[in-house]
């Protein structure tokens, strides 16, 4: 089905202009976007993890979770198109069926996959697994026979800048794009030189993503509008502020200094929301500590 978010999104990357989306989680900040005058918005799924329900990015919030939070977000934003975060699509090709199929019912304009094995991570943790491409690819095909709304986008995500390095990244999204996905996420560049890089080697729509913190330097919308990319995504910037607020209120009603609690950096940050003990549980129950295995 063909919606006025859906059809606002197509015309705007047909202008050609660089598209700022921030990243929303709740309905506070999708109401704000709208009556700031925001013309697209990201579901940050970090955001909708830490706020609705108090957990780090790694992997541990349903697909059932996630719809139920970008149908909240879709009713609230009106016509100003949402792009959804939907990780690796929650599981095999029939899983990723599935979660196109409640993205699209939910009436989100783009659903973001990426190509990391599961549970996946924040992009800009370190030690993240992906999938070979050819998986990926398989995921995609699934996603694309799924959809049933051609006005609603599909994002590819690659995360293989991290563990495999920038040109393994950029051939990861190229074939991608050459597999049907509408707009290419390479995430995580290091440097200004594969900020560039990506936008002169990779033949599709480009989405960038700027993190506070994180390992992609900081980049103006006019340098990206002037590199050519189509979108870039601040999924951080209302969360950080957000939680700023939060842990200022509570340490002034305590009385204590808010310097010891502020995050620096992403995994900082999710260890407000508990991500050291979850990697305590991960750990000890790994196939690694697994009994009988020999370390």
């Amino acid at each position: 089905m063909t919606t006025p978010a859906r059809a606002r999104l197509r015309e705007l990357l047909a202008a050609g202009d660089l598209l700022v989306a921030p990243g929303i989680y709740d309905g506070i900040s999708a109401h704000i976007a709208t009556r700031t005058g925001h013309q697209v918005a990201y579901m940050t799924g970090a955001g909708v993890a830490a706020s609705a329900f108090g957990l780090p990015d790694i992997g541990l919030v349903t697909q059932t979770e996630m719809v139920e939070r970008a149908r909240m977000l879709v009713r609230v934003l009106g016509d100003v198109p949402l792009l959804a975060d939907a990780d690796t699509g929650y599981g095999a090709a029939i899983n990723v069926i599935r979660t196109v199929r409640e993205y699209e019912d939910a009436g989100v304009a783009a659903i973001q996959l990426e190509d990391q094995a599961f549970p996946k991570k924040c992009g800009h943790l370190p030690d993240k697994e992906l999938v070979t491409d050819d998986d990926f690819v398989r995921t995609l095909d699934a996603a694309l026979a799924a959809r049933t709304a051609p006005n609603m986008l599909v994002i590819a995500r690659t995360d293989a800048r991290g563990p495999l390095g920038i040109d393994e990244a950029i051939r990861r999204g190229n074939r991608y794009a050459a597999a049907g996905a509408d707009i290419i996420f390479v995430e995580a560049p290091q440097s200004e030189d594969e900020i560039v890089q990506i936008a002169t080697q990779v033949s599709a729509p480009k989405l960038l993503n700027l993190v506070i913190g994180g390992l992609t330097p900081e980049q103006s919308s006019a340098r990206l509008a002037q590199l050519g990319y189509a979108i870039a995504i601040h999924p951080s910037v209302v969360l950080a502020h957000s939680g700023l607020g939060t842990l200022t209120a509570l340490c002034q009603l305590r009385g204590i200094p808010v310097d010891e609690f502020l995050p620096t950096k992403p995994e900082e940050f999710f260890n407000l929301v508990g991500l050291a003990e979850w990697q305590v549980l991960g750990d000890r129950f790994s196939a690694v500590n697994a009994p009988g295995k020999r370390r």
